[in-house]
């Protein structure tokens, strides 16, 4: 059997405690070729690109 808790944790105690736990917020740039929002150090998904080399070649598409 696991031991049990000899008292109620307060409110404040239990919330000092998860102060921690939020996620962090997604740091965003702007694409330099195609001015979406991306992630730093990361392969643009609507382009394709990465420090101005092509990696992926995207579909374009017709509207």
């Amino acid at each position: 059997m696991a031991p049990q808790p000899k008292r109620k944790l307060s409110k404040g105690r239990r919330d000092r405690r998860r102060a921690h736990d939020s996620l962090p917020a997604v740091h965003l740039v702007k694409c330099p070729k195609c001015g979406s929002l991306r992630q730093p150090h990361r392969l643009c998904l609507d382009c394709g690109t990465y420090k101005g080399v092509t990696y992926i070649a995207m579909k374009e598409e017709k509207k």
